[in-house]
């Protein structure tokens, strides 16, 4: 059966056939002919956890794509099926903050050099011909080898090119941020890619150099990826040491015998403020800048043996992070490659209902064309919900202290162009156990923390708090295990942060959420659905306000790591044709946005519920209970096992009652497993073969309800009136 003709006009029999089947089957049919294992659901009904108002706290967001995928994606018919789903609130997200880019978010605008097309670039903010699509900018002055979007460009300080260099962020320096001189040290480091003996460096010094510096060396694993049983810190060379240095070529001898080290690192203060080219405009001249390292051993005939490999290539060149990148670039440097959609083209598009959560660029941007962005949304009138400045500057190994400098100075120029509007961030990739970074003087390795006492010593506003969670790097691995672990992982991130003293009392946005960051099966095939479910469900639990799905626009298939294919995706475009497929995320986001909650402006009331299981097995079953508007108790159950169906007791605990109720009267199930829907792996051809609505009957309240491998299962009915003892 075309399981395009079922999701068109004519689903409505194959719903009705399916539901049949499920009214009708054996409770204990499972897959393998497991018998069905017993799980008991005790509603503490006392008092909500958390409220919600459904139509505002379940939204999606829009980020940027390849070139000409957004014109095939924002089709009319493919928006109407995006809102099909039941979202609400937008968020825009900002793929060229991720690749190191600068953001011409309107492709008017004003140079800082006019005449050679290059320097520093601010947006037009007036209101001319809406923005359809806008482009980022490749900087040349970049120092990151890797990226987190396409991860195509590459260091200027190892490309083996003395005409190019990387230069720190200006923006960092005392003239831009009022603090000391050495309050934003910058630093580089080299990673070798394994240990090797190294007693000297030669620094090819651009212009600003530093007048001081060091050089250190991390005797541990992994400096860039740190974990909470980590206790290494940085080891200064003993002669690691310069001062009063000139500038150019300069060799260093840092030990005597070579040490065997695969990280280094140089930390830069003290800049000698020059300028390579005459120029008024004084962030030429801030920060510092290299155009190429050395760094290897020296042997007893002073002969210098460089281990560094050297090419404009990145995946030939040793690799390199550095703290800031200068956001100077040239009209030539536009990326055609990849395209954000207009600011426009989304906020006047029928996406729009409510307002929208914009970001601005920070860490490779400016503070004058983040300002202008927002002066012009404000002069279209356009209903912000609130402005994200930047986007995980902890994955792309920015110091909190660096992104709460470059945050505090878009923030206070932002709160003076308007004071109502809602700033916040940082947008934090996932972490494991606690987001950590280089110990401070004090000892202090939080991330988080650090970031918040800098932005509250500064006066700025931070009004929310933003996050994304993609907690599955093995999306080659077998998904059934992980997804007993997501709601657990989410809820240790959750609790760290909060350890780190996020504040409570303002809105934590889950602005992204997704199996992975990478692409595979899993994403696509029914534990697409459990997944999606799963995560939004325990982000309300634990007190979150708004959650937005990543992949609300129809996407491709891809296979980034030579596995399975997949994506973040609710909706698959056919290469071939204009047909689309709603996957299994979309069915999860219909069953939550308008069959467990109401899509009501009204506020739900949201409930815990403690899970009994036999036999013990980790996290099989979840469920959620929500107290709706029409006075039904709507519970969402999860069954993760790939093949053994469960019995479910379903109880509610009221205080002072004389004893836990049940559902009274007829009982609404609404029903999504692989009865519904089945992917078909076909390579790049991958499809579902069947993709059905989830089924829906109705019965008479029970104390047990069955629900199958692989399901999610809405209970939905009314308890009886409770007397107290």
């Amino acid at each position: 059966m075309n399981s395009a003709w079922l999701a068109r006009g004519n689903w409505q029999l194959g719903a009705v056939i399916v539901s049949t089947l499920v009214h009708l089957g054996s409770p204990a049919e499972t897959r393998g002919g497991e018998k069905p294992f017993v799980a008991s659901a005790i509603v503490c009904a006392d008092h909500p956890i958390n409220q919600c108002v459904p139509t505002r706290a379940l939204g999606a967001g829009v980020d940027g794509h390849e070139k000409g995928e957004c014109a095939r994606m924002f089709t009319d018919k493919n928006i109407a099926e995006m809102l099909s789903a039941g979202f609400g609130p937008l968020t825009y997200r900002l793929r060229t903050e991720l690749a190191g880019d600068v953001w011409h978010w309107n492709p008017r605008g004003t140079w800082s050099d006019p005449v050679h097309q290059c320097g520093y670039w601010t947006s037009d903010n007036s209101l001319g011909e809406p923005i359809k699509v806008s482009y980022g900018y490749h900087l040349p002055r970049r120092g990151n080898t890797i990226d987190q979007a396409n991860d195509d460009g590459y260091s200027r300080i190892t490309d083996g090119d003395h005409d190019a260099f990387w230069k720190s962020n200006p923006y960092l320096d005392s003239h831009f941020t009022g603090e000391p001189e050495d309050a934003h040290p910058q630093w580089v480091v080299i990673d070798l890619g394994a240990s090797k003996p190294v007693n000297a460096v030669r620094i090819h010094w651009a212009a600003p150099y530093a007048a001081q510096y060091r050089i250190e060396y991390w005797p541990g694993e992994d400096p860039m990826h740190l974990h909470a049983d980590d206790d290494d810190d940085w080891q200064i060379f003993p002669q690691g040491n310069v001062d009063h240095a000139h500038g150019g070529d300069e060799l260093i001898r840092l030990v005597e015998r070579p040490r065997s080290v695969r990280f280094v690192r140089i930390v830069m203060s003290g800049s000698s403020q020059t300028s390579a080219q005459t120029s008024n405009d004084i962030r030429d001249r801030l920060g510092f800048a290299i155009r190429e390292i050395e760094l290897g051993n020296m042997d007893k005939h002073n002969r210098f043996h460089d281990h560094v490999d050297h090419a404009r290539d990145r995946h030939r060149q040793t690799i390199v992070y550095v703290s800031s990148t200068d956001p100077w670039h040239r009209a030539e440097d536009i990326d055609y490659s990849i395209e954000q959609p207009g600011l426009d083209f989304i906020l006047q598009s029928k996406l729009i209902n409510l307002p929208v959560l914009v970001p601005v660029g920070v860490l490779y941007d400016t503070p004058e064309n983040a300002t202008a962005e927002i002066n012009y949304l404000l002069r279209r009138n356009y209903s912000l919900e609130g402005i994200e400045l930047g986007e995980e500057p902890d994955g792309q190994w920015a110091s909190p202290e660096d992104y709460a400098a470059l945050y505090t100075g878009v923030a206070r120029r932002l709160t003076s162009l308007n004071s109502q509007v809602k700033l916040g961030g940082p947008s934090l990739q996932n972490f494991e156990d606690q987001l950590l970074t280089w110990t401070d003087s004090s000892g202090n390795r939080s991330w988080m923390n650090r970031f918040l006492k800098y932005v509250r010593g500064a006066g700025a506003r931070f009004d929310f708090f933003s996050f994304e969670f993609y907690p599955f790097d093995n999306i080659c691995a077998n998904a059934a295990p992980q997804l007993l672990e997501s709601p657990k992982r989410l809820s240790a991130m959750l609790a760290s942060l909060r350890a780190d003293g996020v504040p409570t009392d303002i809105p934590w946005l889950m602005t992204e959420y997704g199996y992975s960051v990478f692409s595979g099966r899993a994403e696509v095939d029914i534990e697409g659905a459990l997944f999606t479910a799963d995560t939004v469900r325990t982000f309300l639990n634990l007190g979150g306000a708004k959650a937005y799905l990543y992949g609300y626009e129809p996407n491709y298939l891809q296979d980034e790591l030579k596995c399975s294919w997949g994506n973040l995706m609710m909706l698959q475009l056919n290469p071939k044709n204009d047909q689309v497929h709603r996957l299994s995320a979309y069915y999860a986001a219909q069953l939550t946005t308008k069959e467990w909650m109401q899509p009501t402006n009204e506020t739900h009331e949201i409930f815990p519920v403690t899970i009994k299981q036999k036999p013990k097995a980790s996290s099989v079953i979840s469920v959620y209970a929500v107290r709706r508007l029409d006075k039904q108790w709507a519970l969402l159950a999860i069954n993760k096992h790939p093949n053994r169906a469960a019995r479910l007791n379903l109880h509610f605990n009221f205080p002072n009652a004389q004893q836990a109720v049940g559902f009274v009267g007829e009982v609404e199930i609404i029903q999504f497993s692989r009865q519904q829907y089945a992917w078909h792996a076909d390579g790049p051809n991958g499809h579902p073969i069947r993709s059905l609505p989830a089924a829906r009957f109705t019965r008479e309240a029970s104390s047990a309800y069955e629900l199958p491998p692989y399901s999610l299962t809405v209970l939905r009915g009314r308890l009886p009136e409770v007397r107290p003892q």
